[in-house]
């Protein structure tokens, strides 16, 4: 069984940094992105730890998990929203209170992905993995990205689709951001190691591979306890998407993975686009996709709007989905059961 949040209208959104802070001479972004929150109704709190940076991380690791502690526990507090992502969110593991986590949002992506990941593995409480709250203070958002209010304002019960954008961002120019931030000029085009058009449905569960492949191994990242405890019988959909990785490092990730039997039983994989898919000798990217298609048998989508090239697709972890890809665009189904 998998338990919901629901976002209510005008809740209270505490914004704190488990990972990576704000550094002084970026306040003002964040100042924007509290404003543009504030703008829509919301009221926002705001931890020490999402102004301060040193020594790649937002302060040591007990700080940052007191305060997303007391921002859990705060009964006012319905989304809790890090500014971006990071490094070493690692660090706090061995310090938040899992065992009391309450049935409120966290949303973000890239290091906070390894966070989403591990409340939803250990407790059955639905996460959301999409946009950043900096990624929120242009005058607009894309249609993709500003789903993440419907998306998150569903009840048990309920099912909201998303569908592909029609353009992607390549290359971050944060000296010319446009109305809604991303400079979306590439046209998206979903793919499959097939060729062939697809559907498939599962239990969403994904993140970052460059930070959840090391929960492996650890009492944070068990993949089989979550679907004995919470979706006995129903196969698991990954999404999946790679920042920094080589590809060879991105195929030794996927067969730690496999080895780790987090594919057992899965009904397909989707990854997201990525800037760091550049070919070792002949071994491409596609080489790595397909590779894994036929160790698995099960159909693998790439380049679907997941990431670090924006815009992204708001994917619940442990929402029943079901997704398709057609003539290069997809439909992602959600539905809260």
């Amino acid at each position: 069984m998998i338990r919901y949040p629901i976002l209510a209208e005008k809740t209270e959104i505490g914004i704190t940094a488990p990972s990576s802070g704000i550094p002084k001479e970026m306040h003002g972004l964040l100042e924007s992105s509290i404003q543009k929150l504030k703008d829509k109704g919301y009221s926002v709190v705001s931890g020490e730890t999402a102004w301060t940076q040193e020594k790649a991380r937002s302060a040591s690791a007990k700080k940052r998990a007191e305060e997303f502690n007391e921002m859990m526990r705060d009964e006012s507090i319905g989304l809790i929203f890090p500014p971006w992502g990071g490094e070493l969110l690692i660090e706090t593991l061995e310090y938040i209170d899992f065992d009391n986590i309450r049935e409120k949002w966290v949303l973000g992506y890239s290091d906070i992905s390894l966070l989403l990941l591990v409340i939803t593995l250990k407790t059955g409480i639905a996460t959301a993995h999409g946009t950043s709250l900096l990624d929120l203070r242009g005058e607009e958002s894309d249609e993709t990205t500003g789903m993440w209010e419907s998306v998150l304002s569903n009840k048990e019960g309920d099912t909201v689709i998303q569908y592909s954008s029609e353009r992607y961002q390549e290359d971050w120019d944060f000296d010319n951001p446009t109305p809604h931030i991303f400079n979306l000029t590439e046209e998206t085009h979903w793919k499959t190691v097939s060729g062939h058009d697809g559907k498939f449905e599962g239990r969403l569960l994904g993140g970052c591979m460059d930070t959840i492949r090391h929960l492996i191994g650890t009492p944070f990242g068990n993949v089989q306890s979550f679907k004995e405890g919470h979706i006995p019988d129903e196969p698991i959909l990954w999404y999946l998407e790679n920042c920094e990785m080589s590809i060879v490092e991105l195929r030794r990730t996927l067969v730690h993975m496999k080895l780790a039997g987090w594919f057992k039983d899965a009904s397909a994989i989707m990854f997201g686009r990525s800037s760091s898919d550049i070919p070792v000798e002949d071994y491409t990217v596609q080489d790595v996709y397909q590779d894994l298609s036929e160790e698995l048998g099960i159909p693998i989508v790439y380049d679907i709007d997941c990431g670090h090239m924006p815009p992204q697709i708001t994917f619940i972890n442990g929402a029943y989905a079901e997704v398709e890809v057609k003539a290069g665009n997809g439909m992602v189904s959600q539905t809260f059961r």
